[in-house]
């Protein structure tokens, strides 16, 4: 192989990679300075489609990837938080958002994006304030962005002389029906190796910018880059819930729909985008000497977007029918199990302020299901007899609840390795108390029910009062499990003094009926044995109390 062909792959590999890990820091830069605004951004969609759509649109404009906001939804939709229709919504936003990055690309300073990147990296390196540091972060991305698109467009210009390369793409033209969808599948093969239609549409800007293939082909290339982002998607919602599958195809058949109907416009729509630009984007004009082509990164930016955003309005009003259809390919299965937690996506640890929010809607559901499993256990020592399927399913939750808490301690452990700012650290450290606490009242609640089955198998007895007094306890220390639960979904730091009120309260009528039976048992009327267990039952309840009471000062910031 020629010194040449050498040079020409070591700046396409080189350039993509700096390219990518541009990409990388920008959004994480962004994200970082955008912080808790982002997550009232995520927490603020609706059941409104057209607002989704707008909040998709603006996630995913500072993320910078449609396929983070996607995993996202996915996961929302997953953990029951979020409904399919408005996931479409943010879904088709987030396709028109992506859109921004292509823009940037065009910004004629592509030579400038080393001296950008040497400013911005003192910035992000010796600055004191992290706010500061993480806007040179950003900044440093996108110089990163910019010198790895001119490395790549330096390494692609060679191929205009090797026959060999022409050879192979002049079977890749835009000039049939045929043709065109060659190419669309081309670019989609192509998103789904690089996993980012961000990278991809720069990698087809170097093409064309290099003159080795025309404004058509890179049209085409664009609009099968747009389905190639969808499998992402796709990869994320395996294992997971009927919805969250329901809102992975909807992204699919949505690009999908999308470029079956332009592409049968495909001449019309190439024929706009001229008029709009005013040239033709794939003029060549001569400066310096030099064969250039000052349109076509434009010409292919248009492209993108107008296809998202006419796709998104023409797509928008049949929301509802998409979910239809949807509902129909992914129907919903009989379980004989409670839908089990859907664990974490650990594509999403590379968008830190998102993958903060999933794993927090994964710690709310590890306090619904302990609400639920209080809910069972009430159920199961009043049943008059053995209720052997409600208490498989107790102890079965218990131990589902053991590995998600394993699995939101690894997903946060992982975390810890990125770039991440102090508020976000403290958040996942936040995290992973109240996953240890949530567990643990899990391991309470199936111990109270095992000292109820050894109650019942050796068939002894407690008094009226007595068990007056344990279904009372039990009842309190429920609400006041639902009372930490909406704190911990509403983040409400304020909770924390009723939770100490009710708290006392609760350890008070614990002692209360420990001090009556114990009078009971100094009298003897009630068995020894049944003391053991009613005492043992009693301390169970203070015990799921006294984790209830950690996670209340977990969620108001106290250590």
């Amino acid at each position: 192989m020629s010194d040449v062909a050498f040079d020409m792959i070591f700046k396409i590999i080189g350039g993509l990679a700096i390219f990518l890990l541009g990409m990388k820091n920008m959004s994480e830069g962004m994200q970082a300075v955008a912080g808790d605004g982002l997550r009232r951004m995520i927490n603020a969609v609706t059941n409104n489609r057209f607002k989704a759509c707008g909040m998709g649109v603006l996630v995913t404009s500072i993320v910078q990837s449609s396929s983070v906001t996607t995993v996202m939804v996915v996961g929302f939709v997953s953990a029951g938080l979020m409904s399919l229709t408005p996931a479409i919504g943010v879904i088709m936003g987030a396709n028109v958002g992506t859109t921004i990055t292509a823009w940037l690309l065009v910004l004629e300073i592509g030579k400038w994006g080393l001296p950008i990147l040497g400013i911005a990296a003192f910035f992000y390196l010796f600055s004191k304030g992290e706010r500061l540091r993480y806007i040179g972060m950003a900044i440093m991305g996108v110089g990163m962005v910019f010198f790895g698109l001119e490395m790549m467009k330096s390494g692609l210009k060679p191929m205009r002389t090797m026959p060999q390369f022409i050879e192979w793409f002049s079977h890749f033209q835009a000039d049939s029906y045929w043709g065109i969808l060659k190419c669309a599948m081309m670019g989609c093969v192509l998103t789904f190796i690089v996993q980012s239609s961000s990278a991809t549409v720069g990698i087809t800007m170097g093409l064309a910018s290099s003159g080795i293939i025309g404004f058509p082909t890179a049209a085409a290339l664009v609009l099968g880059e747009n389905v190639g982002t969808t499998i992402t998607a796709l990869l994320a919602s395996i294992g997971r819930s009927t919805d969250a599958k329901r809102a992975a195809y909807s992204h699919t058949i949505f690009n999908i729909l999308g470029v079956i109907w332009i592409t049968t416009v495909f001449l019309l729509y190439i024929k706009l985008i001229t008029r709009v630009v005013g040239h033709d984007p794939g003029m060549m004009v001569l400066q310096d000497g030099k064969e250039t082509f000052p349109y076509i990164q434009g010409g292919i930016a248009l492209v993108h977007s107008g296809f998202n955003i006419a796709n998104t309005l023409f797509f928008l009003p049949f929301v509802p029918l998409l979910a239809k259809l949807v509902i129909k390919l992914a129907p919903e299965k009989k379980e004989e199990e409670f839908t089990h937690l859907e664990y974490l996506d650990a594509s999403m640890i590379d968008s830190p302020v998102l993958a903060i929010q999933e794993s927090h809607t994964q710690i709310v559901r590890m306090g619904d299901h302990v609400d639920e499993m209080m809910t069972m256990l009430k159920t199961a020592i009043t049943s008059k007899d053995i209720d052997e399927d409600l208490t498989r399913k107790i102890f079965h939750r218990e131990e589902i609840l053991d590995e998600v808490q394993k699995e939101v301690t690894e997903f946060l452990g992982h975390m810890f390795a990125g770039n991440m700012t102090a508020d976000l650290v403290e958040n996942c450290r936040m995290q992973l108390r109240m996953a240890d606490e949530y567990e643990s009242i899990s391991d309470y609640v199936a111990m109270i029910l095992k000292l109820h089955l050894k109650s019942k198998k050796t068939a002894v007895r407690f008094t009226e009062e007595g068990w007056r007094d344990m279904l009372s306890l039990h009842d309190k220390t429920a609400d006041y499990i639902e009372l930490v639960n909406l704190c911990v979904k509403e983040e409400r730091s304020e909770g924390l003094t009723k939770a100490r009120v009710n708290g006392d309260a609760i350890t008070f009528d614990m002692k209360e009926a420990r001090d009556k039976h114990l009078d009971r048992l100094a009298h003897k009327q009630t068995d020894p044995l049944a003391s053991l267990i009613f005492i043992d039952m009693l301390n169970a309840y203070r015990r799921v109390k006294d984790h209830g009471l950690n996670i209340a000062e977990a969620v108001a910031g106290e250590k």
